[in-house]
């Protein structure tokens, strides 16, 4: 943005903001706060009551109160003083929060004097201009400052958040530029705002009223009253501020050790699903087993962050859980759910929660919705909460993080004991303070200093920030209260070389509701040809008829445009989750740096780059039309340049004579119909050089004939697996895939009808 838009935004427009700030409390000088303000003269704060002051000294404190600041006084001195060392602090790098809220706080006092000289009648118009003229000075220097540091823009909008602390420091500056405030103003209350949880927007579904009739009350855990929390601070840190040296002893404290608590040996491996935990998981579900009940679990993906959550739930009995994650992988903790832990149900809250199951063991919503929900899931009575992609609650303002503290807050004071852990492979984004609002999720920090068990930590270290050894010895008292961060190549032996993870995402809107009606249609349309054949042949053998009516219709779909067939609904499937696809691998590529995105229509592929390209991230293309040196330069770029996050790639162009190992991740946005060819893909990255497990993210639509198609691939893996590999798996009959996907279509209608 240029400096001159920028500067606009400190000049223009002033009346809606000041009318905005004066609803909100921020501080305008009109309205309340214009008439409870007046200059303290410099001889002396003394000043005889209302009932002692004749008309004539009101006359003359009128004209004191309304006369221009001279040079050295008033509040545009504290303002030029300001500007500038937040200027010299951007010039040095990006804004730190101390100085983005001394930058808000300027440009809020800005437009107030601005605002107070257009209207104060006790000044001449040559003071005015002169007072225009200097804060037209510090205008322009604010806005080169939101030039050089964009992300300070945000804080000029009209509904740009005032903290507390940025409400204490206009306070504060106001007083010492000598105005006299009300009391109103003198008191700043510190509270973090709460979600309205009498908003219009919240919803309570009927399941909840059911749940909330069957139980009327919810015992909390008194078991926090057992231990009295210690009366006192250490005075050793009672006086100190502790939140920022805690974030600096991440960045100067290390001395070369990782950012992860110890973690026990697991008794077993065994899970109480079908599947079995790998010993770094193991180690993690046990650490919560033994009583550890908050964590940062920071591992990167592919190491089974998901998996360790619900069974640390389950070995804790942390039940009703609550399950806070991105819309894109609601449907997949569903499925994890059912297969880790399969004695427990999981409901997942859609829009309004019409069709959720208030009585589930495990309760699952996305950000997006939150908001309609967080009162009546304040009251459910949770033991447990977990948090993925957690640094999506990083902007301490925004709707969603305050709702996702708010819940913590709730559920903490419910059940103090409660299981609460942030998943995410970047808790670190732009800067160290990215931490703050993960540590307030989990209980360790409020907005102010260290709570319970971290400051118990602190102190029992015997040291103060102003003592060597600090920073490691602070560093290691946050990273005990749960940090847990495993990279693959440090636990490389305990994962599969190569390995498939489904990532079932739900289809929404009126192209997912069309793809749906045409998969019932193309039922309907078997379903009829199934009966009119058994209604001719009634000594048929159905499963014959059924593989028979499945060939016609595949043969029919070969020559026919139709949208309900099943070439043409795979293909329409792979266009709905082209956006799917690609915001999963944007998370995935902000998390673990480099990756192979697959599809196998251009169409998926430009979506793909545009959603990238909107999100920031540096890509290359491999498609089929391109020339052999083209190709090579962009698979060079990928392997070379650290800004190139992404490879998209074409399914079968790319699928074979590409080396790719520089990544370990691959998504496979759409779905090949054969195995060999998704296995070449895969194989681009698993190759000889690669030194990290390779791990293939393959999103699925939920709900639909995608699901069944992946089933149908796999199973088919298993004839190169017995032919070549020694493997004894059974084999299903020859035949393609979709006749295969068709055959099963019409068995389960068949099952559904009875």
């Amino acid at each position: 943005m240029e400096e001159a838009s920028v500067h606009q935004r400190f000049v223009l427009g002033l009346g809606r903001h000041e009318a905005t700030q004066s609803r909100r409390g921020g501080g305008s000088t009109t309205g309340r706060t214009r008439r409870s303000r007046r200059l303290v003269p410099h001889s002396g704060r003394a000043m005889a009551t209302t009932g002692q002051r004749s008309a004539g000294t009101r006359a003359r404190n009128h004209s004191q109160r309304r006369r221009p600041h001279a040079d050295e006084a008033g509040v545009i001195p504290i303002l030029a003083r300001v500007a500038r060392e937040v200027e010299a602090a951007a010039q040095r790098g990006p804004v730190k929060a101390a100085n983005r809220t001394r930058f808000q706080v300027a440009t809020m006092l800005l437009r107030e004097e601005r605002a107070r000289l257009k209207t104060d009648t006790t000044m001449s118009e040559a003071e005015r201009a002169e007072g225009q003229r200097r804060l037209d000075g510090l205008a322009a220097i604010l806005a080169k400052t939101a030039a050089r540091d964009t992300s300070l823009i945000s804080l000029l909008q009209d509904d740009a958040p005032i903290t507390p602390a940025a409400r204490e420091l206009r306070r504060d500056m106001l007083l010492a530029a000598g105005i006299e405030l009300s009391p109103d103003e003198l008191v700043v209350t510190t509270e973090t705002p709460q979600p309205d949880l009498h908003a219009e927007r919240q919803v309570v579904p009927q399941s909840v009223r059911q749940y909330q009739m069957a139980n009327p009350f919810l015992a909390p855990d008194l078991s926090a009253l057992q231990a009295k929390p210690k009366q006192e601070i250490s005075s050793r840190l009672a006086n100190w501020e502790l939140i920022e040296p805690l974030f600096r002893a991440f960045e100067h404290g290390a001395g070369g050790g990782a950012a992860s608590m110890e973690l026990p040996e697991p008794k077993s491996l065994q899970t109480p699903g079908r599947l079995e935990l790998m010993p770094h998981q193991a180690r993690f579900v046990e650490a919560a087993r033994q009583g550890h009940r908050t964590f940062l679990l920071a591992d990167e993906p592919g190491l089974g962050k998901t998996a360790q959550a619900l069974l640390a739930a389950y070995a804790t009995g942390s039940y009703p859980l609550l399950v806070v994650a991105p819309n894109v992988v609601k449907v997949n903790w569903a499925r994890e759910v059912a297969l880790w832990t399969p004695r427990r149900t999981a409901t997942i809250v859609h829009g309004d929660g019409d069709d959720l199951d208030a009585f589930a063991d495990v309760v699952i919503v996305n950000y997006e919705v939150l908001d309609r929900h967080v009162a009546w899931l304040s009251r459910r009575g949770f033991r447990g909460m977990v948090v993925d992609e957690a640094h999506f609650i990083k902007n301490r303002e925004s709707q969603r993080s305050q709702n996702v503290l708010a819940l913590s807050r709730s559920i903490r004071a419910l059940y103090p004991k409660a299981l609460m852990i942030a998943l995410t492979g970047t808790p670190l984004i732009n800067q160290i303070e990215d931490f703050r609002m993960i540590w307030e999720f989990l209980g360790w920090i409020d907005d102010k200093r260290p709570l319970g068990p971290l400051m118990e930590r602190l102190d029992e270290t015997g040291l103060t920030p102003a003592d060597p050894g600090f920073f490691a010895a602070a560093r290691q008292a946050v990273i005990d209260m749960g940090i847990v961060r495993r990279k693959k190549v440090d636990v490389a032996a305990d994962i599969p070389a190569r390995r498939i993870a489904d990532i079932p995402v739900e289809l929404d809107g009126e192209l997912g509701r069309s793809i749906r009606e045409s998969e019932r249609k193309l039922v309907a349309r078997l379903l009829e040809r199934f009966d009119r054949v058994m209604a001719s042949r009634p000594d048929a053998d159905p499963a014959t008829v059924i593989r028979t009516v499945a060939h016609a219709d595949l043969e029919e779909s070969k020559h026919s445009t139709a949208g309900d067939n099943v070439f043409a609904m795979v293909r329409r499937i792979g266009q709905a989750k082209a956006g799917l696809a690609a915001d999963y691998t944007v998370n995935l590529a902000r998390n673990v740096g480099k990756v192979v995105f697959f599809a196998k229509h251009i169409d998926v592929m430009d979506a793909a780059e545009d959603h990238f390209a909107r999100a920031g991230l540096r890509t290359v293309s491999i498609r089929g039309d391109q020339t052999a040196a083209f190709r090579q330069r962009q698979i060079d770029a990928f392997t070379n340049d650290p800004d190139v996050s992404i490879a998209v790639c074409s399914l079968t162009a790319a699928g074979v004579g590409v080396n790719l190992q520089v990544a370990s991740n691959v998504v496979l946005a759409e779905l090949s119909w054969t195995d060999a060819e998704q296995t070449q893909a895969i194989d681009r990255v698993h190759r000889i050089g690669q030194e990290l497990p390779v791990t293939a993210w393959r999103i699925l639509a939920a709900q639909t004939i995608d699901a069944k198609i992946a089933e149908l691939i796999d199973a088919k893996a298993g004839l190169a697996a017995r032919a070549l590999d020694g493997s004894d798996e059974e084999l299903g009959a020859e035949s393609t895939v979709q006749l295969e996907a068709l055959v099963s279509l019409l068995t389960d209608a068949l099952a559904r009808r009875g």
